[in-house]
């Protein structure tokens, strides 16, 4: 007898893949399978989900069958801006499949469809294509979001929306303004307006969307509207529920005096944290001890979220759903509030905080001997900024402070060498600080660099993630693990295609160690960031598994996250894994569920980042769109990263921009474009401008919809010097 769902769908499963199954509607499957009473309520649950899930498709007359059996994949669509769009499939190993602007119908940047693999494509474009499997989107799953951010327009005869996205390629057609009750908003919108519209059935890609205005966001250009668009477009939480913050209040902000039974008292032990300069919330700290044998013992202490935040809770729940933290030029939105994460979680100088923590000890080789966890009460001693922390590093030791921090790099150094000799790629990014003033508009940009403060921080977060994941792993604990897959081959031999047309020389990059021998090659190059880019692109995503599969970027076997329970659920999850490894009554952990929290999360820690980084670039450009406007633009150098027929591209280094100086503003000669040599070359001067020559540059447009900036030359310094020489 059936015992439930599950049972169920494998069933159906089973009867779809057999080999004299013809395509059978939902009665026909009940028949089938012989199902009586409640068990066809389960039978359409089970199709349902396993339509939801891709293992099944429904085609037409409502009739299911296996995917791969007419040739369907089923997966999400990651639209460009041009029209056309990749679908990354959900079954592993299997290649992302091209799909044509005209043939990705109604769906949208990020819905879950399904896609006929065609067969029939035309031989030029299977040329272009380079033998990448194309497909046609016959279903829409899934949408991705209900709602569009976009800016209020009008002609003369209807009114609609110019979505923020360029990927979302229609404009959406709204109802007349003047026809709205004035009860719906508090501010009537008016034109020019950001506003957020709810969209209606899409059936046709021939006939634009339509929807309804739900919110108005204000003017376009008043201050704050931009990241509160960013905001609504990505549906993130701006306040915590009443009952969440209810919870929150109750928590004492002074460490209970009983809540330190069975705790290990390091409140006497030198331990610092290190972070940004405006951070607000400091969930790890460290302490470093030079041992009798040359060797070290390192101490990473991280914040005990987990003796505040118990499984079922009010604010355990909020924390799952938000995933994690999410960081935008003038905001933070937290996963835990402020109460918490700026409060008693919050390992701040001079008051004790209960911590989980890792001891390890390393031999004078840097290889770890022991490892022991403890849930912990501290008292960091001081709290320092990687600026200062930097500088102590530069400076000979000459108190507690600096003589411990300079012992902390003396393993780190070697922690970090040694995890690149086993294979680590170097894939550290400098990022772009963007600093506002108190309207929120940009008025610098900065680069942060990967220093060795830096650097000292992630080698103790890396060891201590990778101790809890081999104990986790050794002990068969269920938890969420930190995983990134091995590269797909066709990738990397596609991105060798574009290394080689830089003039690098490259061999078999699905070897780890050419991979590392090509980025070593970068450093220091114009185009070392570019590339690194291409790189990453042409890599696995990490995501978040049940599973330890490794992690191909650390060349790590176990690896997890534990060091971050503030901002990220995954790491809150592992702490309670291994507070449960020493319980005489270890609680049955259910790793369904662990699947599903793992699944969650790696959703929206994708669209944090895309949301941080789609903000991030809005005051990049609002920041040269200011320099414009005061006609007073700053001359940045600049580095050429690609030379291409129609222009230049350039990176400026010093606050990680990249633009073009289109061919047509050199206007000091005819230049021709040479494709063997990747370079421009004036017709008249025989002036040359080729990847990797410094030049000098000021903004000349900027097209905050498609997200681009223009330069042009700020002097012809270069071509003086060019004259002078051939003279």
């Amino acid at each position: 007898m059936r015992q439930n769902g599950r049972t169920i769908r494998k069933e159906i499963v089973a009867l779809l893949g057999s080999d004299n199954y013809r395509p059978l509607d939902g009665a026909e499957i009940d028949r089938a399978l012989g199902l009586k009473g409640n068990q066809r309520v389960a039978l359409r649950n089970a199709l349902r989900d396993l339509e939801r899930t891709g293992e099944i498709v429904r085609i037409r007359k409502d009739r299911y069958i296996l995917p791969l059996e007419a040739d369907l994949v089923t997966g999400k669509l990651s639209l460009h801006q041009a029209g056309y769009g990749f679908l990354v499939s959900e079954t592993p190993a299997q290649p992302d499949i091209f799909i044509a602007a005209e043939n990705t119908g109604t769906a949208m940047h990020g819905d879950r469809v399904v896609a006929r693999v065609s067969r029939d494509v035309p031989p030029r474009r299977a040329k272009d294509r380079k033998g990448r499997t194309e497909g046609r989107v016959i279903r829409i799953l899934e949408r991705a979001r209900d709602k569009i951010v976009g800016t209020l327009q009008q002609t003369r005869n209807f009114f609609y929306v110019v979505p923020d996205d360029p990927r979302f390629v229609h404009n959406v057609y709204v109802e007349q303004v003047s026809n709205l009750p004035s009860a719906t908003y508090k501010v009537a919108p008016r034109i020019g307006d950001k506003v957020v519209v709810r969209l209606d059935a899409w059936e046709s890609r021939h006939v634009n969307p339509e929807g309804a205005i739900v919110e108005v966001l204000g003017r376009a250009d008043a201050p704050g509207v931009d990241m509160l668009a960013i905001i609504r477009k990505y549906d993130l939480p701006t306040e915590f529920p009443r009952k969440v913050l209810d919870e929150a209040n109750k928590i004492p902000q002074t460490v209970d005096e009983r809540k330190l039974d069975g705790r290990e008292d390091r409140r006497e032990k030198f331990i610092v944290t290190i972070d940004p300069d405006d951070a607000r919330d400091f969930d790890d700290a460290i302490d470093v001890e030079k041992l009798d044998n040359q060797g070290w013992r390192l101490g990473v202490h991280i914040a005990d979220v987990s003796a505040y935040v118990t499984p079922g809770s009010e604010l355990d729940r909020e924390a799952r759903r938000r995933g994690n933290s999410v960081y935008l030029p003038d905001r933070v939105i937290p996963m835990l509030p402020e109460r918490l994460s700026n409060g008693v979680c919050s390992l701040n100088p001079g008051v004790d905080r209960l911590t989980f923590s890792v001891f390890v000890e390393f031999d004078k080789t840097g290889r770890a001997k022991n490892t022991r966890f403890a849930r912990t009460v501290i008292r960091s001693a001081r709290r320092l900024t990687y600026k200062e922390a930097f500088a102590i590093l530069q400076a000979k030791a000459n108190d507690e402070l600096s003589r411990r921090l300079h012992v902390a790099w003396e393993l780190a150094s070697l922690l970090r060498r040694k995890r690149f000799e086993h294979g680590s790629l170097d894939l550290d990014f400098p990022e772009v600080k963007v600093y506002l003033d108190q309207n929120g508009a940009p008025v610098r940009l900065e680069r942060v660099e990967n220093d060795e403060s830096h650097q000292l921080i992630e080698e103790f977060m890396l060891a201590a993630n990778e101790a809890v994941a081999r104990e986790l792993r050794h002990r068969s604990i269920p938890t969420i693990y930190r995983v990134h897959e091995d590269p797909d081959p066709d990738k990397l031999a596609e991105y060798r295609e574009f290394i080689l047309s830089f003039n690098y020389k490259v061999g078999d990059l699905s070897k780890r160690a050419e991979i590392q021998r090509f980025l070593a090659s970068l450093r220091g190059k114009p185009e070392e960031q570019a590339l690194k880019i291409g790189l990453l692109k042409s890599l696995k995503r990490a995501r978040y598994d049940p599973q330890p599969l490794g992690h191909y970027g650390l060349a790590k076997p176990n690896y997890l996250h534990f060091t971050s329970p503030i901002r990220r659920y995954a790491d809150l999850v592992v702490h309670r894994a291994l507070a449960e490894r020493d319980a005489p009554r270890r609680s049955k952990i259910d790793i369904d569920e662990i699947a599903s929290i793992a699944d969650h999360i790696s959703e929206t820690e994708r669209t944090a980042a895309e949301a941080e980084i789609e903000s991030t670039k809005i005051k990049q450009l609002e920041f040269f769109q200011r320099q414009l406007d005061r006609r007073d633009p700053q001359v940045f150098r600049a580095a050429i990263v690609d030379v291409r027929n129609y222009g230049l591209v350039v990176e400026l280094p010093d606050v990680l921009t990249t633009g073009l100086i289109h061919i047509s503003s050199l206007t000091d000669d005819f230049y021709l474009f040479d494709p063997a040599q990747r370079r421009l070359v004036g017709r008249r001067s025989r002036r040359r401008f080729r990847v990797g020559d410094q030049v000098r540059v000021f903004v000349a447009r900027v097209d905050a919809f498609k997200r681009q900036i223009d330069f042009a030359l700020a002097d012809d310094q270069r071509g003086k010097d060019q004259r002078r020489a051939r003279s």
